[in-house]
C-alpha cells in the first residue's frame, strides 16, 4: 500500500497556482468572466478598438503569454486602422485553468472574448504553433463569427485522420527522438504526461527543456529576440503541468473530428483562411500543413523555403502576414 501511494504520487501533478489566489500568481491584467465562472485574460494593442478598421484576435503557442502577440508595426497599424486583441489561453498567464478542456472547448472560449469586449459579429483570427492548431476548431465550430484566419506554423496531430500513413511518417520522423516519446505519452497515456516530463530517468519534451537541436539555423538567429521577453516567466507561472502539460495532451489527443475531413466553412468565398509555415521548421515538421493544403483546396497555402518555426518573430514578418490576411496581398 506504500508503495502504491508513493507510485500514485509520483504520477499526480500538484495542484495548479490559480491566479488572485492565497499562493497564486497576482492578477495584474483585465480579465473577462466566462459563462462558466472561468477568467480569461487579456491585453490589447495597435490602434484604438473604436477606431480600428480591421480587428484581429491572436491566440498563442506553446509555452507562451498574452504578451505573445504579432508585433505589427506601428505604421501599418495606423494606415490599416488595426486593433489586436490577445489572451492568455486556459493555464497560461493571468486566465484561469480549464481540467475539462477539449479540442473544441476554446473556440467558444474566444467567441465569449469577442462579445465581452464587444469586437461586432465578426472579427479576424491568427494562431501561432498550438494556437495555429486551435485556428481548426475555431474554423469548425464558429465560422460564422470569423472574417478571415491565419494559420501559423500549427501543430498537427499525428493522429487526425485522413492522413496518408506515409505522410504522418515522414513528419514523425523529423522530431527527435526524446520527442517522439513525449508526443506518444501524451496520446496514448495522458495520464502519464506530467511523469513523463518531470522524471531525470531519460529525456523528457526538448521543448519544454530549451534543447537548441530543434531550432533551424533561422530560428537560432531570432530565439535571442524570443528568450529576451521580459514576461516570459508568466507562461509558467501556474505550473508546468496546467499550462504545458495539458497543451500537449489536448493537442496531441485523441480528437473526435479531423481538420483534414472539413468542408469549406465559407462556401460563398465570404472570407479567406491562409496557412504559413516554414520549410525548415524542426518543431512543427511542414509535411503535415503541405498535406493539409493539398487535402483542402479552400486554404490559401504559404511556405516559406528558408524559414524554421519562429518566422512570426522576424521583423517584418508580421506586416506580411496581416496584410495578406486583411487585403489579400500575397
Amino acid at each position: 500500500m506504500l508503495l502504491l501511494a508513493l507510485l500514485v504520487r509520483q504520477l499526480q501533478a500538484p495542484p495548479p497556482k490559480v491566479p488572485g489566489t492565497p499562493g497564486g500568481p497576482p492578477v495584474t491584467s483585465p480579465r473577462i468572466l466566462l459563462k462558466d465562472g472561468r477568467h480569461l485574460a487579456y491585453h490589447e494593442s495597435g490602434v484604438p478598438k473604436d477606431q480600428a478598421k480591421y480587428k484581429v484576435i491572436f491566440v498563442h503557442g506553446f509555452d507562451s503569454c498574452r504578451y505573445d502577440v504579432l508585433r505589427v508595426s506601428p505604421e501599418l497599424a495606423q494606415e490599416l486602422g488595426i486593433y489586436l486583441l490577445s489572451f492568455d489561453r486556459p493555464g497560461y498567464g493571468e486566465s484561469d485553468p480549464h481540467p475539462g478542456r477539449t479540442e473544441d472547448s476554446i473556440a467558444f472560449d474566444i467567441e465569449q472574448l469577442a462579445d465581452s469586449l464587444e469586437l461586432g459579429d465578426k472579427f479576424y483570427l491568427t494562431g501561432f504553433s498550438m494556437g495555429g492548431e486551435i485556428m481548426w476548431s475555431c474554423l469548425k465550430n464558429i465560422p460564422h463569427r470569423l472574417s478571415g484566419v491565419a494559420i501559423l506554423g500549427p501543430v498537427g496531430n499525428y493522429w487526425w485522420s485522413g492522413f496518408l500513413a506515409n505522410v504522418s511518417w515522414a513528419a514523425w520522423n523529423v522530431q527527435i527522438p526524446q520527442d517522439q516519446w513525449a508526443v506518444r505519452v501524451a496520446h496514448h497515456a495522458p495520464w502519464l504526461t506530467y511523469w513523463w516530463n518531470s522524471q531525470k530517468f531519460f529525456p523528457a519534451s526538448s521543448v519544454i527543456a530549451f534543447n537548441p537541436a530543434i531550432l533551424s539555423r533561422e530560428d537560432m538567429a531570432v530565439i535571442p529576440k524570443f528568450a529576451a521577453r521580459p514576461y516570459a516567466y508568466q507562461s509558467r507561472q501556474q505550473g508546468e503541468h496546467e499550462s504545458l502539460h495539458r497543451d500537449m495532451i489536448v493537442g496531441f489527443g485523441k480528437w473526435k473530428w479531423s481538420p483534414l475531413e472539413m468542408e469549406n466553412p465559407f462556401p460563398a468565398g465570404e472570407a479567406k483562411v491562409h496557412l504559413w509555415h516554414g520549410a525548415e521548421d524542426l518543431i512543427v515538421p511542414v509535411q503535415l500543413s503541405r498535406y493539409i493544403a493539398e487535402k483542402l483546396p479552400w486554404v490559401r497555402y504559404h511556405e516559406l523555403p528558408t524559414a524554421g518555426h519562429l518566422f512570426p518573430v522576424v521583423d517584418g514578418m508580421p506586416d506580411v502576414i496581416l496584410k495578406s490576411l486583411l487585403l489579400g496581398d500575397e
